[in-house]
């Protein structure tokens, strides 16, 4: 009998939406302005915006350099490769193969059932 072995990826850190937008400085009033938002982290095609704590965030996204399509979400944890491993097992489709990326994360992105895009990812280091 022939068995498959999972393994899994604890979310850890955080789970974040992810708005693709025509220009990051047209949409940052409204998140700051209407929504209250402070800016955390800001790499020009990319903006993270978070509550006053940090711990609500909102990722607006231009187009991702390095990928061949924009996430719909991201989702952080302490083991990427397991991760990637069981998705791979599952025959999920991989939308952006697994990797390390300059700005200091691993990752890779699948499409889900319904075609969302999931970033999944573990802060490297």
């Amino acid at each position: 009998m022939w068995t498959c072995q999972f393994w899994f990826m604890t979310v850890n850190k955080r789970v974040v939406p992810i708005i693709t937008v025509k220009s990051i400085e047209a949409e940052r009033r409204n998140h700051a302005e209407v929504l209250g938002l402070v800016e955390l982290m800001n790499h020009g095609w990319i903006v993270t915006f978070a509550d006053v704590s940090g711990a609500h965030q909102v990722f607006l996204m231009t187009r991702d350099p390095t990928a061949p399509v924009n996430p719909q979400a991201s989702i952080q944890g302490d083991n990427v490769d397991a991760a990637y491993a069981t998705a791979c097992a599952r025959g999920l489709e991989i939308m952006d193969e697994l990797q390390d990326e300059p700005w200091g994360v691993r990752r890779f992105f699948f499409r889900e059932a319904s075609g969302n895009i999931i970033n999944v990812l573990s802060h490297l280091g």
